[in-house]
Parts: structure tokens; C-alpha cells; sequence
């Protein structure tokens, strides 16, 4: 199955596989990588700066060029990938029944909960809320600034339970290759602080894909109480009040589902994306 593409890549077990990690020399990938991850907030795309990086998106032709560019360097299999422009690395949002299955049954240990740097570079805030797993681990134990003074190293269900409490504050659970084709990483996090939720909204790059679900609301049971619209992170939700019910722009859903969480009337469920009409495919 094609990266990225549709279909649920991620449920495929040999991914997350030390093997494979082995086989694509990943460790000192990853130790490059995450030396250097702050950088990645200032890295230069052809020598162009991200410091007004919207606007230069917008120009006719280096716009393209860009895009075209960016891109291929967010998606970039094989060979010659430089690990400090953290090249094919990118991910996809997840609800938090898949979250919690790759956790169960599929994330290589060991396991650890570190802290989420962007929120550290973004906010200067320490918040606890990466779970990362496999030859990560041992990578992120050696970087100090990430590491919680409390506790590194947890169990399959203290990360589940971990995830549970922040898919229910609202923050939107992701899963990650570092890089293609390794998984090692589910991320919980929040617009815009996200930097590849960030990048997705405001300048259109596919850091992050939609999830393979999109939310539907039962119109019966809705009561218009407007809880869920003020958690929706993507502008999927409004308030209509001449039905006095809450509607779903589908183009806009990512299909999280953490509204649900302030739901108390059960209006909201997941449901396959690609049985929506006009939204199979739509990533």
C-alpha cells in the first residue's frame, strides 16, 4: 500500500519493526534527526527561508516551485535523505480507537512518553503528551531536554490510558513515519502549534493526512448545545440557528473525532471516509 495514500498503512505490523529500522540503517537517522529538531522550525526549503513562506506559496511560478519542492522533501523515500530537513517525515491523523490499537498490538518497545517539542519550541512549554516507541526511544533517553523528570519509559496501557486523557482535552492524536517507512510515533497535539498541523492548514502541504473517517452527526439526537464546535481544531463544525443544530463541513473534517468527547447527547460518531460521498480519497 502506497504511503500516505488512503487505506490504513498503518496497520501493517512490519513497519514498526526493529527489522526494518536494521535494514534501513535508521538509528543514526534518527539521532541526526532529533539533534537537531528545533531546526526544523527555520529549515530553508531551495535556500528560501519559512519566514514569510505563505506569501512566496502564492507567487505564480516559485510557488510552484516550492510546493513541487517541499513536497517531494516531506515524502522523500530512499537514499540521500538528510535527517536535519527530517525528509519523509510525515504522518496522518488518527481517531482514538486506531490510536489505541497500534499502542496494543502494533508499536515496537520500548516505550516512552516525552516531552512534545512543539509545543516547547512554539510556546516554551513542557507538556509530556509524545508517545514514541522502537529504536526512537533510545534516541529521545539520550536528549535530555525532552525527557520528563518523572517518568520516560511506559507501559502498553499507561500510553493508551496517556493517550485517552489527551484525545479527551482535545488534542488530535497522529501517528508518524521517521522516516518512511518506519512508524515510531503517535503525536497528540493542537493547532496551530502542531508544526505539521501547521503546515497542512496554512500553506496546503501534506505533512499530515486526513483520516481515513469523518465525522457524522445525527441530527435527532443533536440539541445544538455547541460544545462540539468550540473543540474542533479545523473549522469543521458550525452552529445553524435556524435549525438550531450543528452541521459537518466535510471538506474540513479531519476526522479526529475528539469532538465527541464533550458530546452528552451521543449525536457524533466516526464513520469510514471512504464511504462518504465525495470524500473518498479526499486526504
Amino acid at each position: 500500500m502506497k504511503h500516505g495514500e488512503g487505506g490504513k498503512w498503518y496497520d501493517n505490523a512490519r513497519l514498526y519493526s526493529n527489522e526494518l529500522a536494521d535494514e534501513h540503517n535508521l538509528r543514526e537517522y534518527l539521532e541526526e534527526q532529533w539533534k537537531a529538531m528545533e531546526t526544523l522550525f527555520i529549515r530553508k526549503i531551495m535556500g528560501f527561508s519559512s519566514i514569510g513562506l505563505g506569501y512566496k506559496m502564492q507567487m505564480p511560478i516559485i510557488g510552484r516551485v516550492l510546493r513541487w519542492a517541499a513536497e517531494r522533501q516531506i515524502h522523500r523515500e530512499g537514499s540521500g535523505r538528510n535527517p536535519i530537513q527530517a525528509d519523509g517525515h510525515f504522518g496522518q491523523v488518527l481517531p482514538m480507537e486506531d490510536a489505541q490499537h497500534i499502542l496494543g498490538n502494533l508499536a515496537a518497545e520500548p516505550i516512552c512518553l516525552n516531552y512534545c517539542v512543539c509545543r516547547w519550541m512554539q510556546r516554551g512549554v513542557k507538556d509530556a503528551v509524545c508517545i514514541n516507541f522502537g529504536q526512537l526511544s533510545g534516541v529521545i533517553e539520550k536528549l535530555g531536554r525532552y525527557v520528563p523528570s518523572d517518568k520516560f519509559y511506559i507501559s502498553r496501557e499507561e500510553a493508551i490510558e496517556a493517550l485517552e486523557r489527551q484525545n479527551k482535552k482535545g488534542y488530535v492524536a497522529s501517528v508518524w513515519f521517521q522516516p518512511v517507512p518506519y512508524i515510531n510515533a503517535i503525536c497528540s497535539c493542537e493547532s496551530p502549534e502542531c508544526g505539521g498541523l501547521r503546515l497542512r492548514n496554512d500553506f496546503g502541504l501534506k505533512t499530515v493526512y486526513k483520516a481515513e473517517y469523518i465525522v457524522e452527526i445525527d441530527p435527532d439526537k443533536c440539541e445544538g448545545c455547541k460544545q462540539c464546535v468550540s473543540m474542533c481544531q479545523f473549522g469543521a463544525l458550525r452552529y445553524l440557528p435556524s435549525i438550531d443544530r450543528v452541521i459537518v463541513n466535510l471538506d474540513k473534517c479531519f476526522g479526529c473525532g475528539v469532538c465527541r468527547h464533550v458530546c452528552k447527547h451521543d449525536a457524533i460518531k466516526i464513520i469510514p471516509r471512504a464511504e462518504v460521498p465525495g470524500q473518498a480519497g479526499n486526504y
